[in-house]
């Protein structure tokens, strides 16, 4: 991570009258050809996307030929780019995964954990505690085993020299133009390796994840099988009617959004060619969303009143304990001093680059 004073001001949390809370952090915004179109902060942190690398690790899913091997659908799909609530129906999904791989929950390197809501939780605890179906990256180790069986590889998917991690480092390092290999390297709540990515890099790996594109066409027609999933089933991602599926929903399938801990979040503007990178410092998760909807309107992927408008509906205002306003949000980030996208990027990109290099 950098120093503090490379992070800018991104939200208030307001308690009546008076600013109770105040969340910091980096906002990167670039093209799919890696040039930068905004920023605020530092657009060299290096820090953990965490979850928000799932899509890029369910892109092997279906370029080793596992997907089609198993029969998965596009909810499959959905539910391994997913942090899931485990939700009955993203349960339901993870059970029938594991039934088509042949093998129980036990199986899982994620450990047991319980639903996110709180009647599921009750529902979870009646019917014996928790469970590793219930881990929110549940879906994401379903896939990694998938991957493993199908290239014939030993079970042990957390080894970072197993072929199917081996095959997510390969995608992520043409996505960011660099060696993954050679990014710091912890490990994820869930237990597998994390990489730790300049913001920069992530933002430019994420737009070309959003276009599909890639040198090796199996790999492009696997970006755009794991985009359409995203757009196609937002609740899979996280839980019904969560701040992902309205902003998906919002805009028409035209963002293709994943969070991640620690306050990060990717996205992507398919029709822009553009990617975005956003990092609360202090880890809240409460303001991204809210940030990505201001961006949306300075970018023209919505227009700015329903923007603004969004925001309101990602960031509603925080509940005390009898369910009235206890605290609201408030979204400071300005507009940016770098240079925006002008009418000649934009026809770069919508122009015959975009279709020679992503027929």
């Amino acid at each position: 991570m950098t120093d503090a004073t490379d992070f800018v001001e991104l939200a208030r949390i307001w308690r009546g009258p008076a600013v109770e809370s105040v969340h910091s952090g980096a906002v990167v915004v670039t093209n799919f050809d890696g040039r930068l179109v905004g920023c605020w902060g530092d657009a060299g942190t290096v820090t953990f996307p965490r979850s928000s690398l799932k899509p890029f690790q369910a892109i092997g899913l279906i370029e080793s030929g596992a997907a089609d091997a198993l029969g998965l659908t596009d909810e499959h799909i959905a539910l391994a780019c997913a942090s899931h609530g485990a939700e009955p129906f993203q349960v339901a999904l993870v059970e029938d995964w594991l039934g088509r791989l042949g093998l129980d929950e036990s199986a899982l390197v994620c450990g047991p954990a319980l639903p996110r809501g709180q009647d599921d939780i009750v529902a979870a605890c009646q019917a014996g505690g928790p469970r590793r179906v219930f881990h929110n990256c549940s879906g994401k180790h379903c896939g990694f085993l998938s991957v493993a069986k199908q290239l014939g590889a030993g079970l042990d998917y957390a080894n970072p020299a197993n072929p199917a991690q081996q095959l997510y480092m390969d995608v992520l390092s043409e996505y960011l133009g660099r060696d993954a290999r050679k990014l710091p390297m912890g490990y994820d709540h869930c237990g597998l390796p994390a990489a730790a990515v300049p913001m920069r890099d992530m933002a430019t790996a994420m737009a070309r994840l959003a276009v599909g594109w890639s040198g090796n066409n199996a790999r492009r027609a696997a970006a755009k099988r794991v985009v359409r999933a995203m757009t196609s089933y937002p609740d899979h991602l996280s839980g019904m009617d969560a701040a992902t599926s309205r902003l998906v929903r919002a805009t028409n399938g035209k963002v293709v959004l994943k969070g991640g801990a620690e306050g990060y979040l990717l996205a992507a503007a398919p029709e822009r060619g553009l990617g975005f990178a956003i990092k609360v410092a202090d880890g809240a998760s409460r303001v991204k969303w809210g940030v990505l909807a201001r961006m949306l309107g300075h970018y023209g992927v919505l227009p700015v009143a329903e923007a603004e408008a969004l925001i309101q509906q990602v960031e509603p205002p925080v509940p005390n304990s009898n369910g009235s306003e206890g605290a609201r949000t408030q979204i400071v980030l300005e507009q940016p001093v770098p240079t925006t996208p002008t009418e000649a990027t934009l026809a770069f990109w919508m122009g015959g680059v975009k279709e020679a290099l992503f027929p």
